[in-house]
């Protein structure tokens, strides 16, 4: 399930702005400033920071601890988001399901446990072990479509080549690593509070590995691993970050390596290994054992892969449209990728992308990164080195093949990788509706939340499409505490389901949809706001489910058709928006459901929907036309108020 986190982005610092010395960086480089440092900004009170952790992680140990919510508060938002989607005589049942559990001893007693592993000094959070279990690591479906994310690039307006377009993206990329690296980057803040930086030591030279029954994660050391592997033509190639003297390659020397990299692939495809990556995990568990058995090599060649500050695939495609784009992004061929890393995907023509691998972090984290290289980029803000001359690159070690020896045993796995992957996707529709008649300027003329309405209109779009809310699940950071991650935002509720049917109603006023459009605004906002601060109901009611000893009886609550029903998430959606992304995605989460990714611009909201082929050109026609509807419901109702207000003569 995607669990990434509701923001828009701001243009983030760059280079210029921050010092980053760290010892896998080339000796001369130094990303020092002679203009004044920027004064300290204060931070509420509660927050100190530590000065031997770096100015990245100096709060971390002063966050407050993720809450444990009461349990009555809980009952009765459960209550209140569960009522859409029920008759009133399912509600009745509910209702009582409910107050049997909150009346009952048990619910007292394993409110009491879960409250005491949250005040457990060893413990940061109560949380944060078992959902990285359950959602990520625990996890055993493949987790290409199912959990990876994607971003499209912005193109670059200078059209740069595949080799070009490669080397710059890397070169913007090593200062953000340098500030992360060395914990000079400054953490993110909500309302002067600081968040949860914890999760980007992932960012960087690290790797999932399949185990079973949980997959597990290690981080490489940068300063004995500073280097990046290159797919191309489903061949792995390693090359050095910086030169034997230890000084960081140029752009420009990036460029001509890339080119020996594709020189080296040749025409010819090798055998997929990449492709058992996106195998399911027992599967690719048992896979790699296989491909370390083949041969004593295999080892330090996985090793030299998993241990690359990214993988840069390479592919040999040159998509033009948006859909073709996504889908190179989110999921390419299956085969010239490694799915258990970070990736950037470069195409022949220049257009770009990343993947991300989601078990250790969220959105946010690569979303930052990316902007930040992006924009660096765009604003001239990052130094490509020396231009390009006939000797650039002549003295560089060459690019080195990482060769895997395989055996029948292996080559068995990946042909039956391949044939599950293609099947897996072939069974998958991907559309992108970039709506392009108003984004948050106009809605904000509205005084409304541009992340409720683009919330509203899917809701709408849904009732049409089906006659009913759709169960909705919307992403909310919860990095204001220690090893924060996320908390569900119902979206749909009572109030946007009497929205949605008034705004089917014929015979409905405008006035009284607007009214009840704003009504829902607001309840939207305050589950919004419930749900960052760690007071939503599903974290809580998984904690309780996870405190049950063996033996003792499941509570009623998770017994009754409503519960399951109400977290069967249908709508998977999440916002990440950011001026540099031509696009962004993910995966349904259930068979019958959509993943439902949005960005709101100034001029623009833009979905992309995945889903099992369940209809999906009619759902991004339907959002269209509930885009187009809440538009004209608004002002003509403004209108109509504006009329009322007019003096008379």
């Amino acid at each position: 399930m995607l669990k990434l986190t509701t923001r828009t982005s701001k243009f983030p610092a760059t280079s210029r702005s921050l010092s980053a010395p760290i010892s896998l960086m080339s000796k001369p480089r130094s990303l020092r400033t002679s203009a004044p440092r920027r004064k300290e900004e204060a931070v509420p009170p509660g927050y100190a920071a530590d000065p031997t952790e770096g100015p990245m992680l100096r709060f971390e140990a002063s966050l407050p601890r993720l809450p444990v919510p009461p349990l009555s508060s809980t009952a009765a938002k459960y209550l209140e988001t569960v009522q859409p989607h029920l008759t009133p005589s399912e509600f009745s049942a509910t209702q009582s399901a409910v107050q049997s559990f909150l009346q009952s001893e048990q619910s007292k007693v394993l409110q009491k446990r879960l409250q005491a592993r949250a005040t457990d000094p060893s413990v940061k959070n109560w949380l944060s072990e078992w959902w990285n279990d359950v959602a990520y690591m625990g996890y055993r479906d493949p987790v290409v479509v199912y959990v990876s994310y994607f971003y499209v690039h912005m193109d670059d307006k200078s059209k740069p080549g595949q080799a070009r377009r490669a080397a710059t993206l890397l070169k913007a990329m090593l200062p953000f690593r340098a500030m992360v690296e060395s914990k000079q980057l400054e953490p993110e803040k909500v309302r002067g509070a600081p968040l949860s930086m914890d999760s980007y030591k992932w960012l960087f030279h690290s790797s999932r590995y399949p185990t079973k029954p949980s997959d597990t994660a290690r981080k490489f050391d940068p300063s004995k691993h500073n280097h990046v592997v290159f797919v191309r033509k489903n061949k792995f190639f390693v090359v050095p970050l910086a030169d034997a003297n230890g000084r960081e390659l140029s752009a420009a020397e990036l460029e001509t390596q890339i080119e020996n990299v594709i020189r080296l692939a040749g025409n010819t495809k090798a055998i997929p290994v990449g492709a058992l990556t996106s195998e399911n995990r027992d599967t690719w568990t048992d896979a790699r054992e296989a491909l370390l058995a083949a041969s004593p090599s295999n080892a330090a060649s996985l090793e030299a892969i998993e241990s690359a500050m990214v993988i840069v695939c390479l592919d040999d495609t040159s998509p033009i449209t948006r859909e073709q784009t996504s889908w190179g992004c989110w999921v390419g061929d299956g085969r010239n990728r490694f799915y258990d890393k970070h990736q950037v995907i470069v195409f022949e023509n220049g257009k770009s992308g990343f993947l991300g691998e989601h078990s250790c972090m969220d959105g946010t984290p690569t979303l930052r990164m990316t902007e930040f290289l992006l924009a660096s980029l765009v604003h001239n803000k990052v130094d490509l080195g020396p231009e390009r001359t006939p000797d650039t690159g002549k003295n560089l070690e060459p690019p080195k093949e990482l060769k895997l020896v395989l055996d029948a045993k292996v080559e068995k796995y990946v042909k039956e990788a391949e044939q599950n992957f293609d099947k897996l996707v072939g069974s998958h529709d991907l559309e992108v509706l970039h709506y392009d008649k108003y984004g948050k300027e106009l809605i904000k003329k509205f005084k409304a939340s541009p992340d409720a309405w683009a919330q509203l209109v899917k809701q709408l779009a849904f009732h049409k499409m089906f006659g009913r809310p759709g169960v909705t699940y919307e992403s909310a950071q919860t990095r204001k505490y220690q090893l924060g991650r996320t908390e569900v935002i119902r979206s749909a509720s009572n109030e946007s389901k009497a929205w949605a049917e008034a705004m089917l109603n014929p015979n409905e006023t405008d006035e009284h949809r607007a009214q009840l459009f704003r009504r829902a605004v607001t309840r939207h906002l305050q589950y919004a706001a419930w749900a960052a601060d760690g007071q939503g109901v599903d974290r809580h009611l998984f904690g309780l489910k996870k405190v049950l000893k063996e033996g003792e009886p499941l509570p009623e609550i998770y017994k009754d058709p409503a519960f399951a029903r109400t977290s069967h998430w249908e709508l998977s959606t999440s916002q990440l928006s950011s001026p540099y992304f031509d696009g962004w995605g993910y995966g349904e989460v259930v068979p019958d459901g959509y993943g439902l990714s949005y960005s709101i611009g100034d001029e623009y909201i833009r979905w992309t929907i995945t889903s099992l082929k369940r209809r999906t050109a009619e759902l991004k026609r339907y959002l269209a036309e509930a885009a187009d509807e809440t538009k004209a419901v608004m002002e003509r109702a403004a209108a109509a108020e504006a009329q009322k207000q007019k003096p008379k003569l």
